[in-house]
């Protein structure tokens, strides 16, 4: 079945997509833009791989076709069908460039033909020679007049010398073996990818819910915020959201790297991604679709997908640079001695491909065991700021503590009002902010069964408080420093009782009323329990120093942090101090990763080398990020300082190990001591060996047990 459709592209033009051939459950369609130079592929497929029911993608540039296999729904071809014809911008890199795939039987031919040259006569070996070297050699000559001196370069050069000296064997084994090097480096890149792909694709495409009482399948994406979603035991859940029936045991294992499952239940919040063992959970959905802890997962990869590290970009410039090396040591190796056949064995030798390709294979492979125990890494380039950092600045509330803050004391300061009403009087004024003190204010008037009273003109002062009226007066509810400092209200009398709370780790908020103070509420958020492991642990990884960032009073910042090993605690900060702290310490050469969780940290986490956001973290502290921990433990920023050293060793023995072992091979074959063969068995051996440790890399990371805080082997 085939046919064409039309359609406009983003930029205006009529683009025409053709149904090449369908099956229930395959579709390849062709269209121009598949051939564009500037699309990036693989950034394409994983877009494809991440609709659901869509089991995997296919694009072949030469034939402007792709090859989608998907699970037959109609809603599911209707949407590859849309992406195909109306290809994304982002889709599309400028000057990306792409080498063209190497079929396999392509290589097969070509080492069939060199295995039988030696054995055919001359007046068939020569033209079979000449018909393998040729597109070796014009690649080699695009190259030099487009690029420059590139590896392509080398590799016409070897050839072309073999087949002037009469040599075809030597000329056709060497294109074979060039083939067979590309096509297992082509294989071995395109495997490193797929491990990130595979924590791209969703795997629901129809759920169960529950309305009017009835239980209903719907479409994946006809999923509304408040829905009550049915799950059953093998089931995926597919929302972000909180139980409300039933029991279960939940895996999390693809979303936090938990080893074992975890017990859900009435109030349980869950993440989408996780998988039901056993029992039977109503959800009520509070995130779906693209806003899913899942789904931002997939984002968050497919972009890693296509950013290079400066590691890798190091390893890239370097390889360039050996390549005119290598050329010039070939050419004077053949004026000195005129032997043909030595400079032949040296060119065949480059340090290109290994030093290019293990580092994005490495670094994927490092990803991919991070995003398995629950770190989501954005890209290389946080994986080397993570090995690099000794420095780590923490804003305390909801990083070292839970952020999980709860009212402990009601106080009254006027003696016109009790603690409940006072209670009740700031639970009016803080309903509708969002501010974690806000909702525990809330919180605990709610389960007090405290009526709240009707209020109006309600202002909201960012870091500060809140400004509202309540029966005419205006009430002001904030930090001593908002009603004292800003308002002007004389709050001297919380100095005492003041300072007994902060003494017991407890923070404080003042509420006025009319211009007087009316009380104090103290609210006391706990330090997380694995907090001082995960301190201790970091130590031992090269982290020299610690220091932590609160808003809070001095006392309140000791209590809660006695016992902590931390080199510096700062208090009493407003948010924007936090980037400025940032500066300052950076400005002293430390390398730094900035931990928090709140919309205000996102000018510090842009700010530092590396920002690590928590996994309840607001919407802007996610995307400024580069890590993101995707369980609720701060074991798991150990376990990402281990795969980030672990694959900066990969990176180190990579390149010394391509350059020693090339070197070795060109000194041989400046020698004599190699033919050209030979000389192309070692260096394509020593490419090959090297992509292989880059891409299993990241295996033992991912099979050993979260978050042990064990540090890493040496690679």
């Amino acid at each position: 079945m085939s046919g064409y459709r039309t359609v406009a592209s983003p930029a205006g033009r009529r683009r025409r997509v053709q149904v090449v051939h369908e099956t229930p459950k395959r579709l390849r369609l062709r269209t121009s833009a598949l051939s564009d130079p500037s699309l990036d592929t693989g950034f394409l497929e994983g877009m494809l791989e991440a609709v659901p029911g869509v089991v995997n993608a296919r694009v072949n540039p030469a034939a402007s076709c792709v090859t989608v296999r998907h699970d037959g729904g109609e809603a599911v071809r209707a949407r590859v069908l849309a992406m195909v014809e109306d290809i994304p911008g982002e889709a599309f890199l400028p000057g990306h460039g792409r080498a063209r795939p190497l079929a396999l039987p392509t290589v097969v031919g070509q080492g069939l033909a060199a295995a039988a040259t030696p054995f055919l006569p001359s007046s068939v070996a020569a033209p079979l020679g000449l018909a393998l070297g040729l597109p070796t050699i014009a690649q080699g000559m695009g190259t030099l007049l487009s690029e420059g001196v590139k590896v392509e370069v080398l590799d016409a050069a070897a050839v072309g010398a073999s087949l002037l000296r009469g040599d075809t064997f030597t000329a056709s084994a060497i294109v074979a073996m060039l083939g067979l090097g590309n096509w297992l480096e082509q294989w071995t890149t395109q495997k490193s990818d797929q491990l990130l792909k595979d924590l791209l694709r969703p795997q629901v495409e129809s759920v169960w819910v529950e309305r009017d009482a009835h239980e209903e399948r719907i479409s994946f994406a006809d999923l509304r915020i408040g829905d009550v979603i049915i799950c059953g035991a093998g089931e995926l859940i597919p929302v972000d959201g909180v139980v409300v029936d039933g029991e279960a045991a939940v895996n999390r294992s693809s979303i936090t790297g938990e080893s074992l499952p975890v017990h859900a239940e009435l109030g349980t919040e869950v993440l989408s991604g996780s998988l039901v063992e056993d029992g039977r959970l109503k959800i009520a959905a509070s995130t779906v679709g693209s806003e899913t802890s899942m789904a931002r997962t997939r984002r968050f990869l497919q972009n890693s997908l296509r950013s290079k590290s400066a590691s890798q970009k190091h390893s890239d410039e370097l390889a360039d640079r050996l390549v005119p090396v290598t050329l010039a040591l070939g050419l004077g190796l053949f004026v000195l001695t005129r032997d043909v056949r030595r400079a032949s064995a040296v060119l065949t030798v480059d340090y290109s491909c290994a030093l290019k390709l293990a580092a994005p294979v490495a670094v994927k492979s490092g990803m991919h065991a991070a995003g398995h125990r629950g770190v989501l890494l954005k890209g290389g380039q946080a994986l080397d700021n993570l090995a690099a950092i000794d420095t780590l600045v923490f804003d305390k509330t909801g990083t070292l503590t839970r952020g999980d803050l709860r009212v402990t004391d009601v106080l009254p300061l006027d003696p016109a009002l009790t603690g409940p009403e006072l209670l009740a009087l700031a639970a009016g004024a803080e309903e509708h902010y969002s501010h974690p003190v806000a909702r525990a204010v809330v919180a605990e008037a709610k389960a007090r069964g405290l009526a709240l009273p009707p209020i109006s003109q309600v202002d909201f002062i960012v870091a500060h408080g809140v400004s509202a009226f309540v029966d005419g007066d205006r009430v002001l509810v904030g930090s001593r420093h908002f009603l004292e400092d800003d308002e002007g209200v004389d709050c001297a009398a919380a100095d005492t009782p003041g300072k007994l709370l902060r003494g017991e780790g407890k923070s404080l908020l003042c509420v006025a009323r009319a211009g007087r103070l009316a009380g104090l509420i103290a609210l006391r958020d706990e330090p997380r329990p694995e907090a001082a492991e995960a301190l201790q642990k970091l130590r031992a990884r090269g982290i020299t120093r610690i220091v932590v960032l609160t808003g809070d009073h001095r006392e309140t910042a000791l209590a809660v942090l006695k016992g902590f090993d931390v080199d510096e605690i700062r208090w009493e900060l407003k948010p924007e101090d936090k980037a400025d702290i940032v500066r300052e310490l950076q400005s002293q050469g430390r390398k730094l990763a900035f931990a928090g969780d709140g919309v205000n940290d996102a000018p510090a986490l842009l700010t530092a080398d590396v920002g690590v956001c928590m996994p309840g973290g607001a919407d802007l502290a996610r995307e400024s990020a580069q890590v993101v921990l995707l369980e609720d433990n701060l074991l798991a920023l150990v376990t990402a300082r281990d795969i980030a050293a672990r694959t900066r060793r990969v990176l180190t023995n990579s390149f010394r190990t391509a350059v020693g072992v090339n070197s070795a091979v060109m000194l041989l074959a400046a020698a004599g001591r190699l033919s050209p063969v030979t000389s192309a068995i070692l260096h394509n051996a020593c490419t090959l060996g090297i992509l292989g440790y880059a891409a299993l890399s990241g295996g033992s990371a991912t099979g050993a047990k979260a978050h042990t805080g064990e540090p890493q082997p040496q690679a």
